[in-house]
């Protein structure tokens, strides 16, 4: 399922299925602080490292689109381009087009498992699922008069 999303994606948006485990490890820290180099990155790992290894690695995310960097007398200073929540949402995002786009795959039983987990993990959230569903079919809705209106008027 993995290459499944590999194969549609391009290189700025890959980052959400493509992270190993040392990359997340890294974002876990750039993610922590306002900037970070790859000397701070590498004393906060919870295993020594080449610095080579970690500036690779941090050249990685930058190329992904998940760290900015900018230059700072001899070294660069990594940002995160995405909050953490902003990156999980991202990669929640992906995951189901994905699934909603794939013809193998049945909508509906995507939408039970989710409902389902929802359900298990805490009965709150399904209000606030039903919620969203509702202000999503309003926004809908919205798009489709203003389109009529646009259509009638330069008819």
């Amino acid at each position: 399922m993995i290459h499944f999303f590999k194969d549609r994606m391009t290189a700025r948006n890959a980052a959400p299925f493509t992270l190993g485990p040392l990359e997340i490890a890294v974002m876990e820290i750039v993610w922590s602080r306002p900037a970070s180099s790859v000397h701070d990155v590498a004393a906060r790992l919870d295993r020594p490292l080449a610095y080579t290894t970690v500036m690779t690695t941090l050249d990685r995310l930058y190329k992904k689109g998940l760290l900015e960097r900018r230059k700072s007398e001899r070294a660069f200073l990594y940002s995160p381009r995405l909050s953490r929540s902003e990156w999980q949402r991202e990669q929640a995002g992906v995951l189901v087009s994905g699934l909603l786009s794939d013809p193998r795959h049945p909508s509906d039983l995507l939408i039970s498992c989710l409902v389902d987990a929802v359900g298990q993990h805490d009965e709150g959230l399904l209000d606030e699922l039903e919620r969203k569903i509702r202000q999503k079919r309003k926004e809908i809705t919205r798009k489709e008069i203003t389109n009529r209106e646009i259509k009638r008027r330069t008819s």
